[in-house]
C-alpha cells in the first residue's frame, strides 16, 4: 500500500483503507502528534495500530489481548517507557518491543536492550529503517 493512500480511524485503532492488516502493533506515546504520524506510518508499511496515549492504559490492555509487538515512548508523565517495558515482562512475556526516545540517552539505551527490547530509535528517525524493525520484530 502506497504511504500517501488515507486511513481509516476506527476507534483508537488505525488501518489500512483496502486491507484489515494481519499484524497488530501497539503503539505508545504521550505525544499525540507522534501517535498520529507514527500510526500513519505503521499502517501505511501494513500494520494494524493500536494507540495508547500514556502507559497505564497500554498495560491494561495487555493484560487481556495478545499483543506481538509494543512500540514504546521512554519519556511519559506518570510511568515511563521502562517502567512499562519491565510491567510488561510480567504479564506478557512473549511481547516484543521497540522503544522511541526524544533523546539521546546512551543509559537508557543500555538500560532499555539489557530488558529486551529488540530495537532503539531516537527521534526523528528514519522510516524505513524504523519499519524494517517492525518488520523484522514480527517475521
Amino acid at each position: 500500500m502506497a504511504p500517501t493512500e488515507p486511513l481509516e480511524m476506527k476507534g483508537k485503532c488505525m488501518v489500512p483503507n483496502d486491507t484489515v492488516a494481519a499484524k497488530v502493533v501497539c503503539l505508545v506515546d504521550d505525544d499525540p502528534t507522534v501517535l498520529k504520524s507514527s500510526g500513519r506510518l505503521l499502517a501505511s508499511g501494513g500494520f494494524t495500530v493500536r494507540s495508547f496515549s500514556d502507559s497505564r492504559s497500554f498495560l491494561t490492555h495487555a493484560e487481556t489481548h495478545s499483543i506481538p509487538l509494543v512500540i514504546l515512548d521512554i519519556w511519559m508523565e506518570k510511568m515511563s517507557g521502562l517502567e512499562a517495558q519491565l510491567a510488561l515482562a510480567r504479564v506478557s512475556p512473549l511481547t516484543r518491543v521497540i522503544v522511541i526516545t526524544g533523546r539521546n540517552d546512551p543509559g537508557v539505551k543500555r538500560t532499555a536492550m539489557e530488558a529486551g527490547a529488540i530495537a532503539f530509535f531516537t527521534k526523528p528517525f528514519d522510516d524505513g529503517d524504523f519499519l524494517a524493525a517492525v518488520r523484522s520484530a514480527l517475521a
